[in-house]
């Protein structure tokens, strides 16, 4: 349920639509190309709005995979510590709203509309992506709610994606992996540089990595930021139930696992406490906080395990790394009968190394075409689980409603569902479960 988060001015006159899902429908067409990096149109239109300089603490969080999950952990603990929150995320599950939180609820449509009427206005003739719109809309809702801190996830880059024309006062880069090859490069070395392209000069550049290129150390000593690196300057240890975080002579121990069956979230939360440490003086944060947060941490679509007679996974792993993520969480969870892998995903992503990645985790596989221009067809799917090897039989179906259906005559009690591969398929299939975010 989406909730109202401001008080209801009367909508701007003349505005150019009345519902969000025109003004989606519109920006989606708006722009020639759906991404397009760079910061001089967004920055310009920034600049009329007067939102480059916000009055507003600001944490910005890049990285291949982890962004999301760190950015909802941040936001938990310092909402338990009593601070005003706003979180953008992206992309979404269900809703749009979920992109822009302000105290852990989502922006209800009304609010949305009016600030993409501001944007549209500010804008004039200056063409704006579907990103770039939706992350100047979140920053003109921040900037009228009065919050403390804002909590901006970075889109598929760094250094050149929209939410870098603000400056953060702290940085943090979860990992660094092969992703969106097209736009940030083809090595590790690469796409660190891009994703580093977000420390700043003099201000804590924090990154979570256990293994980085070098290339993020290099960026962070090459603008002058107060460099913090996993395993050098911060680290932790995981226990059964527990885990340990240290940071010279700073110790927190037997702290709650964010998530019982999640294995990288650990580390993220290694990496957030390293932004706490960082904040401004202000914000002052006790273990209490950072505990309570920890224990409430939930997060749709990362490794969530809906249970039923035949449990549900939903994970939106799309990169090798994030497939090789599930792949471990699914061996580390017994499951006496057979293992349903239903995945969909977009035809931008290497498909054979996600593939490759889970090839031993299915006995069946349900491969799904995934609409619109981005989405990849099921016989792409199909050629590139042949080429890397798979147990068990494989089918391909048009929609994810067609394959939920028939997975779910398929599968047997003691059996389990996996569906992965894009956050498009995760939440087609839950909105065809009825399940809420």
């Amino acid at each position: 349920m989406n909730t109202s988060i401001l008080s209801p001015p009367q909508a701007i006159s003349g505005a150019r639509f009345d519902s969000l899902d025109d003004w989606l429908d519109w920006q989606e067409r708006l722009h020639f190309t759906a991404i397009e990096l760079g910061l001089d149109r967004c920055r310009e239109v920034a600049q009329r709005m007067g939102l480059l300089r916000p009055e507003f603490t600001v944490v910005s969080i890049a990285g291949t995979n982890g962004k999301g999950s760190s950015a909802a952990m941040l936001d938990l603990i310092l909402r338990q510590a009593g601070y005003r929150v706003g979180r953008y995320t992206s992309p979404h599950l269900l809703r749009y709203n979920e992109r822009i939180c302000i105290g852990g609820a989502e922006i209800d449509d009304d609010a949305l509309c009016r600030a993409f009427e501001r944007v549209d206005r500010a804008r004039g003739e200056v063409s704006l992506t579907y990103f770039e719109f939706g992350t100047l809309a979140a920053l003109e809702i921040f900037r009228s709610a009065g919050i403390d801190l804002a909590v901006l996830e970075v889109g598929l880059g760094g250094r050149l994606d929209a939410v870098n024309m603000i400056d953060p006062d702290v940085a943090l880069v979860t990992t660094v992996d092969l992703d969106h090859e097209r736009w940030l490069g083809f090595d590790r070395d690469s796409i660190g540089r891009e994703k580093a392209g977000i420390y700043r000069a003099g201000r804590p550049a924090i990154c979570a990595d256990p293994d980085p290129p070098r290339s993020v150390a290099e960026s962070a000593g090459a603008v002058g930021a107060q460099h913090y690196q996993l395993h050098r300057d911060f680290t932790f240890e995981s226990h059964a139930e527990t885990w340990d975080w240290r940071s010279g002579e700073s110790v927190m121990a037997d702290l709650p696992r964010p998530s019982a069956n999640h294995r990288l979230q650990v580390q993220n939360a290694a990496g957030i406490l390293m932004v706490l440490r960082h904040l401004p003086p202000l914000f002052q944060v006790n273990c209490d906080a950072i505990c309570a947060g920890l224990v409430e941490f939930r997060l749709p679509g990362r490794f969530q395990i809906v249970p039923g007679v035949v449990p549900h996974i939903f994970d939106v792993a799309h990169n090798r790394q994030a497939a090789e993520v599930l792949a471990l969480n699914l061996a580390a969870l017994p499951c006496k009968g057979e293992t349903h892998m239903v995945i969909g995903m977009l035809k931008d992503k290497n498909h054979q190394a996600v593939l490759s990645a889970l090839a031993g985790s299915a006995d069946t596989w349900h491969l799904v075409s995934l609409d619109g221009e981005r989405g990849a067809g099921s016989r792409q799917l199909a050629e590139a689980l042949a080429h890397v090897g798979h147990r068990g039989t494989a089918r391909a179906f048009e929609t994810v409603p067609d394959a939920m259906k028939a997975v779910g005559s398929l599968a047997a009690p003691g059996d389990r569902i996996v569906v992965t591969g894009s956050f498009v398929t995760v939440g087609a299939a839950m909105r065809s479960l009825g399940i809420s975010a």
